[in-house]
């Protein structure tokens, strides 16, 4: 197959690429190299990339009109996977409109692309933030997602709902996937497994929020990846049961659907901090502060659906995934 990657030079978007070329996809992967963290990173993940048959790059910004319009067009991708999008809640509180440029206008974007261009199916990274102001534990794709506590969060409910749209209006295959805390080798700068690592290493303080009181279901990315492929594989298809009286956000009648893809094992912060110091022989000094804004105490990934669906639920150890990042990040920085 053809495959569209997008934001091929972060994180998941590497690995995913990696894994697709293995299996002998043709890929071709796009992204605008923004300096939203070190670019020397993503320049570095691209590499790994480019040495490899069956990739190509593409520098572009999924926010110019123009440019996505003539790729699809000129490419005719059978499938794409959507990774590209403005990261981060925090950041969002400063920069509130990258987040438009990047993850509203990004995506009308990429759904233009795909409904003109007979893409068989649309893959998407949404996010766990979704939840937002919903309590109750864990997670489920069937529990309504309307309260959002931040603009990230906002953008990425806003994307399933275009994503629905287009599955409606066009019969559009589309598939959202709400990404639970993603970690692992090659991983972003700007997330507290690599935060910590960083600090650590350089006898410095870490900042410890909400106290350490937080739970997060930590996602390894070879689970991720993992998922995203399988769930490529299997288009999304209307739900023959479904009931617009008792509508289930879950699925539709058209052909839509949204998967959790998280461990399913929630791990207080303190626990995860433990690991990291396990697996660098060193201790961290921590400072503790309350939650900040756009934040949230827990996450926690009910994945029955994604199971159902692909035969396939996320199952790598905290232990085990922090190890592998530690050995990653001192053979990176030579540390």
């Amino acid at each position: 197959m053809k495959i569209l990657v997008t934001g091929a030079a972060g994180f998941i978007g590497m690995t995913t690429s990696l894994r697709l070329l293995a299996r002998g996809d043709e890929v071709v992967g796009l992204d605008n190299l923004n300096d939203y963290y070190e670019v020397s990173l993503k320049e570095n993940r691209l590499k790994r990339l480019t040495a490899l048959p069956g990739f190509r790059f593409v520098k572009l910004d999924v926010g110019d009109r123009a440019g996505m319009e003539k790729l699809f067009a000129e490419e005719k991708f059978d499938k794409v996977i959507h990774l590209a999008a403005q990261a981060g809640v925090r950041y969002s509180i400063q920069n509130p409109h990258a987040y438009v440029d990047s993850n509203l206008v990004g995506f009308i974007n990429v759904l233009e692309g795909c409904r003109h261009n007979q893409v068989q199916h649309l893959v998407y990274a949404s996010s766990s933030s979704v939840y937002g102001g919903n309590t109750r534990m864990p997670f489920s794709e069937h529990d309504s997602v309307d309260h959002p506590v931040s603009l990230y969060a906002a953008t990425k409910k806003a994307n399933e709902l275009m994503a629905h749209t287009y599955s409606h209006l066009y019969g559009l295959p589309t598939t959202g996937l709400r990404f639970f805390t993603v970690y692992g080798p090659w991983g972003r700068p700007d997330m507290a497994l690599f935060l910590f690592t960083k600090a650590i290493l350089e006898g410095r303080p870490i900042d410890v929020f909400n106290h350490g009181n937080m739970k997060r279901d930590f996602t390894y990315i070879d689970d991720i990846v993992e998922g995203v492929i399988r769930v490529m594989d299997r288009n999304a298809a209307a739900n023959p049961e479904y009931d617009p009286i008792a509508a289930d956000p879950a699925t539709s009648n058209v052909p839509y659907r949204v998967f959790n893809i998280g461990n399913n094992n929630p791990v207080q912060l303190l626990d995860f901090i433990g690991a990291i110091e396990n697996a660098l022989g060193m201790k961290a000094e921590k400072r503790l502060l309350p939650l900040q804004d756009g934040d949230v105490p827990a996450t926690y990934a009910n994945t029955d659906l994604l199971n159902d669906w692909v035969g396939f639920v996320p199952g790598t150890s905290v232990e085990d995934g922090v190890g592998r990042f530690v050995s990653w990040y001192r053979d990176y920085y030579k540390v």
